[in-house]
């Protein structure tokens, strides 16, 4: 007779793992089926090694600076396989991590592939795992949680040994820094990794599709990235449609048309086309849902393009007692590992409160209050509404800026470059969005999240005692700005 679990999760990512843990602190029995690595794509080949190269590239910008703050180095030598090293210590250690939790809190963790192979929530579904624990369980509930991979242009011929994947990037044993990097995409993957790179050594060229680099965030913070990538030798090339991209033996060879030729003349030889040449080429335009091989459609959850369709405010699937979290659902919400985990939290209460005799109650997601970081040089940080989305909703805000050159401590630091803007409801001034660009932007970001999630307004900020000097104070003053009143800026007050 198979083993019976109350929850059981396919995919140990930041949606899942979290899961899996949430539900045993529920006091749940707990399955969890990971076919590769704890930690996901987050983890190993995603925002965790990124973050821990983008430390090594800010720290051989700061070296560069030295001598301004009274440090004369005379020579140093940027050394990228040491900084793959470690990075990949930083994966096993947070891996090895995960791995305690799971065992600490008694859940039994399987390597291999789940797939659901019938049953139902009144008797509970039976999944098969393949792989190195290869078995047959029963579940009463179960979580999908298997994420998204890098999308495979079939025109970009990804061979992963030249033309790249972020993954392929990520791998413990990539430690290349080519002389020249052309990079397919200059959404938040892409200008991550030109960040890095250029400041390690490469040459870099970015295309990208769309009028402007991660075109979803403010057109001012966008200008301000722009002029950063530019001032380190990154050439950014907008409104390029890519027809395809070559492995050439010695480099990389992409050929791009304006993205203004309509799809069906892009390969007509009076097309106008451009062509880039480079040592390896880096695509970064976009990921795909992980949902095949899982039993899903045959039990009846319905796909949209690969994406498991659920309610989005429970998480729950067409199939009762099955939910999806994370890249892999269609939930409209964006695709981020704290998205992941947050949806985590809500499947697991709504999955256990179905269940009975846990210590939980209903929940649904909100969506309104995701916080979005970027680590290029400076960072980014952004949270709600956007301008343009504002007016779109009818919502009309009043917006307050305040730059770094104007705090103390930000002085004191070197961190003089960017802004931080917080928009508010003229009606109300309740604080409806921001974007910053700047040191530790993504940390001050947090700080308004939780005042949008409480509904708080930029006046119970701007009365909250912040700590000098700081660099949350670009918080207090971009607050104070919204209504003419930020100290350290000259403004025009609005009386209320």
């Amino acid at each position: 007779m198979s083993e019976s679990y109350d929850m059981t999760v396919i995919g140990a990512g930041p949606g899942g793992y979290h899961a899996a843990i949430r539900a045993a602190q529920y006091g749940a029995k707990v399955a969890l089926i990971e076919k590769e690595k704890l930690g996901g794509t987050c983890l190993n080949w995603g925002c965790i090694p990124t973050k821990a190269l983008y430390a090594s590239a800010h720290l051989i910008e700061q070296v560069h600076e030295a001598g301004e703050f009274g440090v004369e180095i005379s020579f140093f030598k940027p050394n990228f396989a040491k900084a793959v090293e470690r990075k990949n210590k930083i994966v096993s250690e947070l891996v090895a991590g995960i791995e305690s939790l799971e065992k600490g809190w008694k859940n039994d963790v399987f390597f291999g592939m789940g797939k659901i192979v019938g049953g139902n929530s009144n008797d509970g579904f039976d999944i098969s795992i393949e792989g190195q624990d290869a078995k047959t369980i029963k579940s009463k509930r179960v979580i999908i949680a298997t994420g998204s991979t890098p999308a495979l242009i079939p025109a970009f011929n990804i061979d992963h040994k030249r033309i790249l994947t972020s993954d392929d990037i990520l791998s413990p044993d990539y430690k290349i820094i080519p002389d020249r990097l052309l990079i397919v995409g200059a959404g938040v993957i892409g200008c991550e990794f030109a960040n890095i790179f250029a400041t390690f050594g490469s040459k870099v060229e970015m295309l990208e599709f769309l009028p402007n680099p991660i075109a979803t965030e403010e057109p001012m913070i966008i200008k301000e990235l722009a002029k950063k990538l530019e001032s380190k030798g990154i050439k950014i090339h907008t409104s390029q449609a890519v027809l395809s991209v070559e492995n050439t033996g010695s480099g990389v060879k992409a050929t791009t048309c304006s993205a203004d030729v309509p799809r069906d003349k892009q390969n007509d030889p009076n097309t106008k086309k451009f062509i880039y040449e480079a040592d390896y080429c880096l695509v970064s335009i976009g990921r795909a849902k992980v949902s095949s091989n899982l039993g899903l459609e045959e039990i009846g959850i319905e796909l949209d393009r690969g994406g498991v369709k659920i309610d989005t405010k429970t998480c729950e699937t067409a199939v009762k007692g099955i939910y999806a979290i994370g890249d892999v659902s269609v939930s409209g919400a964006p695709m981020l590992a704290h998205v992941a985990s947050h949806m985590g939290d809500v499947a697991v209460t709504n999955a256990l409160a179905s269940i009975g005799g846990f210590p939980v109650k209903e929940r649904t997601t909100n969506y309104d209050v995701v916080p979005a970081t970027i680590f290029t040089s400076p960072n980014i940080g952004s949270v709600g509404l956007r301008r343009n989305a504002a007016k779109d909703k009818g919502i009309d805000v009043l917006m307050g800026q305040f730059p770094y050159q104007s705090l103390g401590k930000a002085k004191c630091m070197g961190e003089e470059e960017g802004f931080i803007m917080i928009l508010a409801d003229k009606n109300t001034y309740k604080i409806v969005g921001a974007s910053c660009i700047g040191a530790e932007a993504p940390e001050l970001i947090s700080e308004v999240s939780l005042a949008m999630q409480h509904g708080l307004t930029v006046h119970d900020v701007g009365e909250t005692i912040h700590s000098h000097p700081t660099i949350s104070e670009m918080v207090l003053e971009g607050a104070e700005a919204v209504v003419g009143m930020a100290v350290h800026k000259k403004g025009r007050p609005i009386h209320h």
